[in-house]
């Protein structure tokens, strides 16, 4: 389980988190949601220490994270599958060596550093990329090897931050199949930040809506989807805020 309780994180005068309470269950894919400069994603780097709270805290398993020892923040950090916007792949590694990385700094043996090298590739179905260069990859191919790299690690959490964002819909729906067979293989808790809502109801169990600051609504996907909240309602649909009806302004069918 993580927690976030109270969070508050500014960047100069910008308040951008303004106490966030959040629970994350184990063992479920739980997306944020919310427009863009929303703070889904500074939420997501204090879950890992990237960042720390002006105020309040991430709870992870009982650790309060920006309290706890560097080695204990790096044991932690292990446990946790990181899948950037971008890919963030190394482009003077070919994607294999991108891949090992993480793994030899876990001290696995060689044997077992290239099997996983190759298990992950093949759940991404990309099981022939080892040898190519990021470069030499399409963008949608370059965010699955971002997933094949976490994976690798067998972590017992992934944060997924806006992983469909730039892609086609075909693409987008074959990462969302890699995310799905991701967490059902490992077993993981899942992290999704997005605003694709076709990607959030295709991959999560709960939603959360993150609105200046704060955490709107929470709920299952139908119940955020049934909500009447205006706020989330707008968002969902992708309407402007400035053109939504008012009272008696919906008109007939």
């Amino acid at each position: 389980m993580i927690r976030f309780e109270g969070v508050v994180k500014r960047f100069g005068t910008l308040t951008v988190l303004d106490g966030l309470d959040l629970e994350l269950p184990a063992g479920q894919t739980t997306a944020i949601i919310g427009l863009s400069g929303s703070g889904k994603s500074v939420a997501l780097k204090h879950i890992v220490g990237l960042l720390t709270p002006d105020a309040g805290r991430v709870v992870f398993e009982g650790q309060v994270v920006h309290e706890i020892e560097p080695d204990e923040l790096a044991a932690l950090r292990s446990r946790v599958g990181y899948v950037f916007q971008f890919a963030a792949l190394l482009d003077s590694l070919r994607v294999g060596d991108n891949i090992r990385l993480g793994l030899r700094r876990q001290g696995l043996p060689p044997g077992e550093v290239e099997e996983r090298v190759r298990q992950s590739l093949a759940v991404v179905e990309l099981p022939d990329a080892g040898e190519r260069y990021p470069a030499e990859l399409s963008g949608g191919m370059r965010k699955r090897v971002g997933i094949a790299r976490a994976i690798a690690l067998r972590p017992d959490y992934i944060l997924f931050d806006e992983p469909t964002t730039g892609l086609d819909p075909i693409t987008t729906a074959t990462m969302d199949a890699m995310m799905l067979r991701a967490r059902n293989e490992l077993g993981a808790t899942s992290v999704l930040v997005s605003h694709d809502m076709r990607s959030v109801f295709a991959v999560a169990d709960r939603v959360a809506m993150l609105h200046e600051g704060r955490i709107r609504l929470v709920g299952t996907v139908a119940e955020i989807q049934a909500s009447q909240d205006p706020v989330v309602r707008d968002f969902i649909e992708g309407r402007p805020a400035a053109s939504r009806p008012g009272p008696g302004e919906r008109g007939g069918p």
